[in-house]
Formats: structure tokens, sequence, C-alpha cells
């Protein structure tokens, strides 16, 4: 079948300063643009709010790990869209002494969960039931997440954490210009879902203040009885209450059985780095360590910096990469997962061997590779360096924006949708256009597959950078690319971080690039090697909050302006 390449000039995205995809390697010239510099300590998160109280938190005696309680608190009341109660997340750490580790706290399927929940009487998925409403959302973790770590490396008292987040939601923050948009476009799904007097069915404008007394109140519980007040006290029965009356399945017994589950972190090198990055059920690490070992072979800083070359080489690791991804991987507690030999060196060379620089590879050749033995925009991301020298890489979640959009009125918090990032039917794509197999099929306990991935790069036996992104399954692909423009292309965190990404899954078979960053050499080269782009609209991919420590030792962060993220330091 002929395939057409499409190509898309739109009007320039206001307040997006994109740079534009060039054959040309960048001028040695430029003078570089740098981030937010600090001394001692710094988070970088999707909003101001938070990130000045992880750093208030530090300030008053606290580490990194308070300031993840804090940080994730204060985005659960601010940004609502992706922060939460009601989901999960993984986080990846690295303490000053060098020890490393990760805690899981994604979500669960409930106990009556089962296989084929989401399909008709004829085997086929029913549309929007694993992404709206209440039988749309998995046992939340993000409770379970915060108290576990900080129980075990924090410093203060969850009560003297959790003080300034509360303080937040009963004054109120300002709703901005970006989150007016978002609010406004969610606005009458959640009215369906919720009713006509639910919280945000408000007509919230920018500027307005919106003060969250609910969201407070369940806050002051939580912080009084501790994480168990979320999973066995008053919380847990409203929760459970409110999800049975709309027709979810989420019971008392599985808040009361929900743990959070350390893991060992997936650790691989790339030429000169030491790349820590979180293990399945997470493909982050995995999916990530793949790209960059297939393509740490090529001259990639000589084809320079998004040139036509350059692209089609890490188009085409993607490729391969996310074909495996789809097919192996799932949840370790359920499934066999054959990581060593899906980043082994000889595996991964003789996935390239296919490569030919004169032509694309079809998506429809490349099935997952034989071994030995077979997600969202709407996310959100936060880094983390305390002035000891501890750091975190911490991306959570709701999965869609806003979840599942169950409001839980008397909590203050949206409920998740994560059930949608299991194969709700092996072959299906889900809501990124991923798709699943028999290794991430629903069952109950299980976690399901996620493309989040926090990640921390040390360079010379030293933290050279703490990064991660929101966006769904261009979550892999956006942190590899930034990990390569500050090493290979020797860019500031800034720079890396708000220079233009692209991305490829496998399936569909195209490039995706963003809005107003191609230039028109580009497209003729890629497209007479028979690549496809994206036809329609794809304003941005991902969203990266990074920090990098500087030879000094000072601190750079990378705030991506894609989306209103701000770095605080001191």
């Amino acid at each position: 079948m002929n395939k057409q390449v499409y190509t898309r000039v739109a009007a320039l995205v206001l307040s997006i300063p994109f740079l534009v995809f060039s054959c040309q390697s960048p001028s040695e010239e430029k003078e570089p643009k740098r981030g937010l510099i600090a001394e001692k300590a710094m988070v970088v998160s999707a909003r101001g709010e938070a990130s000045r109280i992880g750093i208030e938190i530090m300030k008053k005696g606290g580490n990194a790990f308070d300031a993840m309680m804090a940080t994730e608190m204060a985005l659960a009341v601010t940004f609502p869209f992706a922060g939460n109660l009601g989901g999960g997340g993984f986080a990846v750490y690295r303490l000053a002494n060098g020890e490393i580790g990760s805690i899981d706290y994604r979500e669960k399927a409930p106990g009556a969960a089962h296989r084929d929940m989401y399909l008709d009487e004829n085997g086929d998925v029913i549309p929007g039931l694993s992404t709206k409403g209440a039988l749309a959302s998995g046992v939340p973790g993000t409770i379970a997440g915060i108290f576990e770590a900080q129980a075990k490396f924090g410093k203060l008292e969850p009560k003297d954490i959790l003080q300034p987040v509360i303080d937040l939601a009963r004054n109120g923050f300002v709703v901005s210009t970006q989150q007016a948009g978002r609010l406004q476009s969610i606005r009458e799904v959640v009215r369906e879902v919720n009713g006509e007097n639910t919280f945000y069915a408000k007509e919230w404008n920018a500027g307005d203040t919106i003060k969250n007394i609910a969201l407070a109140e369940t806050l002051e519980r939580i912080a009084s009885n501790g994480r168990d007040e979320f999973y066995k006290g008053e919380t847990a029965k409203i929760l459970v209450d409110h999800m049975q009356k709309m027709g979810g399945i989420i019971t008392e017994e599985d808040l009361a059985a929900y743990e959070a589950a350390w893991r060992e972190p997936i650790v691989f090198d790339y030429k000169e780095l030491r790349v820590i990055s979180m293990a399945p059920p997470s493909s982050g690490g995995v999916t990530i360590g793949q790209i960059l070992k297939m393509v740490e072979p090529f001259d990639l800083k000589g084809m320079g910096h998004n040139s036509a070359d350059y692209v089609q080489v890490l188009t085409e690791a993607m490729r391969r990469a996310y074909a495996d991804r789809n097919y192996y991987l799932g949840d370790p507690d359920f499934v066999e997962i054959p990581i060593s030999e899906l980043l082994d060196d000889a595996y991964l060379s003789n996935r390239m061997e296919s490569f030919d620089p004169e032509k694309a590879t079809l998506s429809s050749d490349i099935a997952e590779g034989s071994v030995l033995f077979a997600e969202s925009m709407e996310t959100t991301h936060y880094s983390i360096m305390d002035e000891e020298g501890n750091a975190l890489a911490v991306t959570t979640t709701l999965n869609g924006a806003y979840g599942s959009k169950v409001y839980l009125d008397e909590l203050g918090f949206f409920m998740n949708n994560e059930m949608d990032d299991f194969s709700s039917k092996a072959g299906v794509p889900n809501m990124f256009g991923l798709i699943g197999a028999e290794a991430n099929s629903i069952a109950p306990g299980k976690r399901m597959l996620s493309s989040m991935t926090p990640t921390l790069v040390e360079r010379d036996g030293k933290l050279w950078m703490i990064v991660g992104t929101p966006g769904g399954s261009t979550i892999i692909t956006a942190v590899a690319q930034t990990i390569l423009n500050a090493y290979e292309f020797d860019m500031t965190m800034q720079e890396a971080v708000e220079a233009p990404r692209f991305h490829h899954q496998w399936l569909p078979d195209q490039i995706l690039f963003e809005e107003n960053t191609l230039d028109s050499t580009l497209v003729q080269i890629l497209s007479a090697k028979n690549y496809l782009i994206n036809e329609g609209r794809t304003p941005i991919i991902g969203s990266v909050d990074a920090i990098m420590v500087l030879p000094d030792g000072k601190l750079e962060g990378g705030a991506d302006p894609r989306r209103e993220n701000e770095a605080a330091g001191y």
C-alpha cells in the first residue's frame, strides 16, 4: 500500500521558545542559555508553589525525601491535572554516599478485576470503559509511596512536612492561563461523570483563586494519622463508598492490602555515563537503555544535532526498543522479564543489523526480538537535590488528564484511570496508541505497565543529572534526547530541556515532530527515505524538569517552558 508523507506548517505556538530542527550543527558562537543556578539545593517541578514548598522544607532541616513528600502533595493541590492522592508513581534515588535504589508506588488492579473486564460479549474492547468513570481506577499508591520513602530516609515529622501544603490548600492557589484552559476543556466531562454540583464543575478562569478545603481536611487527617488514614481510616471508607456508588470495584480490603515496593533500578553504561533508571513495571529504564545502547556505536555528535542522519538513527533505535517494550514488559511480580537479555550488547547489535541508512525500516517488518526464555502527556515529574548530596527523580500520574474524571468531593481529589495502561486486549492500542501483549494483561493485584522514566545519570563516578518528564508514550524518548543533548552536544541543562524533540514508538509507524520545528531540508531527506511524518498537530513532546550538577558543584535547573514548570533553589 502506498504511504504518503504528511507535514504540517502551523503558526508559532506562543510562549514556547522552541529551536528549529536543522541539518546544521548549533552555532559555536551562541551564548549558552542557562536555567536557575543554585548553590546548595534545588527542586524543579510543574508548579512554582510546589518547588518553593520543597525548598522551604529543606531550609527547615529536611532532606530530599522530606521535600519529596512536600512537593508531591503540593502538586496534588495546585496541579490536579496530574498531581495526586488518587494515583501513583515511581521514584529513583541516589544517596550522597552513592547508594542507589527506587520505590514503586504504581497503582494496582483491584481484587475484583479480571483480564476481560473491558470487553463486550463479542470480545471487543468497550470504548471509554477503561478511561472514564469509576471502573477505570486502580488502587492508588501515592500516599503509601511518599510515606514509605520518607520513613526510611527522611529527617522531619510528616505533620511538619505537610503543614505548608495544608495551608496552601486552605488559602488557595492562583489559576494560571494554561491551567484555566485545561480546566475548561474537561469541565463538561467532569460534570457528566460527577454531577452538576461537583467542585470542578465551576468555570475557573485565569487569575481565580482555588481554595480546596476538602483536600486540606483530608491532608490534616493524613498528617495526624499517617499513611494508614488513607488505606484503613476514615479517608479509605469515604473513598470506597464513593467509588462503589459510581460502579467502581475498589474495596476497603484492596486499600488495606496496598504496599509500595522497593525495586532494584535499571543500571547501564552509555559511553562514560552511568544511567540509573526505573525498573518494571516501568518500561522506562529498559527501553531507554535499549535506545541509548543501540545508538552508542554511532558518531552522533559528528552527525549534528537533529540532523537527518541523527533523526534516522535514533528513530530506528526507538522503533526496535518499543517493539520489545510492548511485548516483553509488565509487572515483574506476575511475569518473568528477560531484562539482562534485552540490554545485552550482542542482542542490541543484532537488533540494529537491519538498519539501512538509505531507507526507513518498516515497523511491519519489526516484531519483538527473539531472546532466550516475552502510557502520558498527563503525568508530572519533579527533580530534587538537597545540600547533603541526596538526589531524587520522581514521576507521578493519574494517567489521563484528571485521571478517570471521577472527583471525590468529600476528599478533594481526582481518581486515576490507570487500568487503561493494562492491555485490555492483546494487540489493541491504549489511549496513548501503545500496543500491549499478554505480559501486561489484567490480573487482580497486578501493577500496570508504565512509560514513566525517572532517571539519574552519573559522570566520572559523580552525580551529573536528574531528569524526567510527563508525556505518556513519549516520556522515554524525551528523556533519552535530553541526556544526549547534554552529553553529545554539550548543551546546558536549560538548552537540553528546551531543544525540539521527536518520537517514534514502533506503531503507528510515523515520526512525531513538535509543531513549528521542522525545516524543509529535513523533511525532504526523510521523505525520500520513505519515513512517514506526523500529519496531525503535535504541539509538545514531554515537559522535562531536570537538574545538572555543574563542574563547580553548583546546580543548574532545567525547567521546560513547554509548560509552566519552575525551578527553586538556594
